[in-house]
Order: structure tokens, then C-alpha cells, then sequence
């Protein structure tokens, strides 16, 4: 019988502000992360080491009524020219869902990536049962983990599945090919040219990370939820406007060098959000609102 913690695989951007919000609502968590801990909070456990470590592993989950895996080793960028680098994702989601055979109980939510798995939809917004059509790799190895968590519903299971948009805010990392809103503002902070691939005319769906951690909060407490959500604004943003904005926040003006376009990329994917609004979730950060937060954290 498990306990009635909650454990987080991945303990990054979205796995720290998850973190903050379960443990204000009073929950203990554990994060096992293969980094070291950035911010400390109260009931909250920080365990260094990965999904392949299975004593550790099972010593977590003996503990842990929910299982929100986060863990991703791959951007859409890094994984473009090396597909085999999803293996690294797909392979540590095989050995969870393995340990989790010994515990039947346990509510596993799983974040999977609502800007790749639908590649260019052929109606906008996009609902959850829109055929999947990954463009990029990435993209893929979430559609294939998807399937796997759909087997394992199959055996009566209870599994959610998150599929975020854009997720932005404060705490997102510089990292290359990845957090289009961090690069942005980072580019324009230090003067440097932002590089967009396209015309700039791509429209993304942009949700800020509180709203995520969000509605992934409110599922921690329906145990028996199994169902798809798309997390995203509902609202779609061309790239060449999201600069305009950030320029705008900034009160500077960006440099922008354009890039031949790249296959793998989406070219417009907004999210439908109606089934998830339908919990009782909202968006409640606006893209200016935002993006102004995450320019403040930025200079602080």
C-alpha cells in the first residue's frame, strides 16, 4: 500500500515550481532530480539520482500516492540530428512503469509536450483527439511514451496525461534550442541579436508556468483521474509578435537576424484548453503580464 506522498521525477523548471505549489498546499514531496536542489521549501525532499536507480527508485514510490514524471533529457533541437537520444527518455519511462507494477495504486501524471505531438494540425485550437503527427523526434519519443501509458490504462490503470504548450516564467534556464520566451528576453537584455528561424510569422501557444504547476496540482487530489489534458493559453502568438512584446516590456528595442526555415518545425499550434478549463483551471497569466514577471526575475 502506498503512502500518501507525492513524488516528482524531474526536478527542473516545472518540477521546481510544482515543488513550491504542493508544498504551500501542504503536501510533502519528493524530487528526484540528477541535479542538485535550487531552492529549498518546507516538506519538500530532494533526492539526487535518476529513474535507472531502481532501489531508489522504489524506495520512493513505497512512500508515494501520485507519480508526476517530468523527466526529460532532450530539447526538439538537441534531439534533431541524434535520434537516438530519445532513448534516454523512452528507456528510464520503461523502467518506471515496470516498478510501478508492484504498486497498483499509485496515480501516475505524466507531462508529455502539447507543442510537439500534434506537428501542424489541421484545425486550430487543437483538441486532445486530434491525431498525433510529431515533426520533430522529440516530438515523437512523447507520442511513443504516450502510447505506452495508454497500455498501461488499458490494464485499468488510472493515468493522466498533460500535454503543456510553451511553458515561461521566472526560474527557466538558458539553455540553447529550448524556452524561446527565456532566450528572447535574454538576447534583448545583453544586446545581442535574437535568431529566428523563418519569417517569424510561426504561431505558438505561450502558458505560464504557475498555470501549469497549476492544473497538475488539481489532479494530485483526484486520484482516479485518467484522462488527456492539453495545459496551454488557448491563445496563439507569432514569434516576430512575442519579440515586439518583449521589446515592448523591456523598453528596448530587439535585434532580430532571420534563419532559413527548418522542416521540424511547427508551423502554427495553439492549444484547446476547454476540456481542462471544464476541472474548474484557468489560465490566469496573460502573455504581457508574463513576460513582464519573468523580465523583472530576469534583472534581479
Amino acid at each position: 500500500m502506498n503512502g500518501q506522498d507525492v513524488l516528482l521525477l524531474g526536478g527542473g523548471f516545472i518540477g521546481s515550481t510544482l515543488a513550491r505549489q504542493l508544498s504551500a498546499a501542504g503536501r510533502t514531496v519528493h524530487v528526484l532530480t540528477r541535479r542538485p536542489a535550487s531552492a529549498e521549501f518546507p516538506q519538500v525532499h530532494w533526492h539526487l539520482g535518476d529513474m535507472q536507480d531502481r532501489p531508489l527508485l522504489e524506495q520512493l514510490l513505497c512512500a508515494s500516492a501520485t507519480v508526476i514524471h517530468l523527466a526529460s533529457e532532450t530539447t526538439p533541437g538537441a534531439s534533431a540530428r541524434n535520434p537516438l537520444q530519445e532513448a534516454g527518455n523512452l528507456l528510464p519511462t520503461l523502467t518506471l512503469l515496470d516498478a510501478l507494477q508492484d504498486y497498483p495504486d499509485a496515480h501516475l501524471i505524466y507531462f508529455s509536450s502539447g507543442g510537439t505531438v500534434y506537428g501542424n494540425p489541421a484545425c486550430l485550437p487543437v483538441a486532445e483527439d486530434a491525431p498525433l503527427a510529431p515533426l520533430s523526434f522529440h516530438g515523437a519519443g512523447k507520442a511513443a511514451q504516450e502510447m505506452f501509458l495508454q497500455a498501461l490504462r488499458a490494464q485499468g490503470r488510472a493515468v493522466t496525461i498533460m500535454r503543456p504548450a510553451n511553458a515561461y516564467g521566472p526560474g527557466q534556464p538558458l539553455k540553447a534550442g529550448f524556452g524561446l520566451v527565456r532566450t528572447v528576453l535574454e538576447k534583448i537584455r545583453s544586446g545581442q541579436p535574437i535568431e529566428v528561424w523563418g519569417d517569424g510569422e510561426a504561431v505558438r501557444d505561450f502558458v505560464y508556468v504557475d498555470d501549469v504547476a497549476a492544473a497538475c496540482v488539481l489532479f494530485v487530489d483526484r486520484p482516479d483521474d485518467s484522462v488527456t489534458y492539453n495545459v496551454g493559453s488557448g491563445e496563439g502568438c507569432s514569434i516576430n509578435a512575442l519579440i515586439r512584446l518583449a521589446g515592448e516590456v523591456s523598453e528596448r528595442t530587439p535585434q532580430v537576424i532571420y534563419r532559413a526555415a527548418r522542416r521540424s518545425d511547427v508551423a502554427k499550434v495553439v492549444l484547446d484548453v476547454s476540456r481542462l478549463c471544464a476541472t474548474g483551471w484557468a489560465p490566469r497569466t496573460g502573455l504581457a503580464e508574463g513576460l513582464a514577471r519573468t523580465w523583472l526575475w530576469l534583472n534581479q
